[in-house]
């Protein structure tokens, strides 16, 4: 019986992994590069050192915890569309509900740096 349950719980916690883990499958990355050779304003919100490291050709930086003291210069244009990224998404997330609460509409999470570049080719 213990075993048996052992047995369900291991189960259901792969469907769960299984079911939360990212896609790998690039659509993300390709949304992401669809809307700025549509002329989507791309913003790396990294580091200003990150930044300096490497960056996609045309980035704005904007580190994102200063997105909020900056957003006038994201324009009045609240249905603009902004792609942004960071290392690994993470603060690329934080970077979209800010901006999505402050009222623009389009906006991308594209993830990482890495990725991003990777999927340029």
């Amino acid at each position: 019986m213990k075993l048996q349950r052992a047995f369900f719980l291991l189960v259901v916690l792969l469907f769960t992994v299984a079911a939360c883990a990212k896609s790998t499958d690039g659509a993300m990355e390709k949304q992401a590069w669809k809307e700025i050779h549509s002329g989507a304003l791309l913003v790396d919100v990294r580091s200003q050192k990150e930044y300096e490291g490497g960056h996609l050709e045309g980035a704005l930086l904007m580190p994102y915890d200063k997105i909020p003291e900056r957003l006038a210069e994201f324009g009045e244009d609240k249905n603009r569309s902004i792609v942004v990224y960071c290392r690994s998404g993470k603060r690329a997330g934080v970077a979209e509900q800010t901006l999505r609460e402050a009222g623009f509409t389009q906006v991308l999470n594209a993830g990482g740096y890495e990725t991003m570049k990777a999927a340029e080719r």
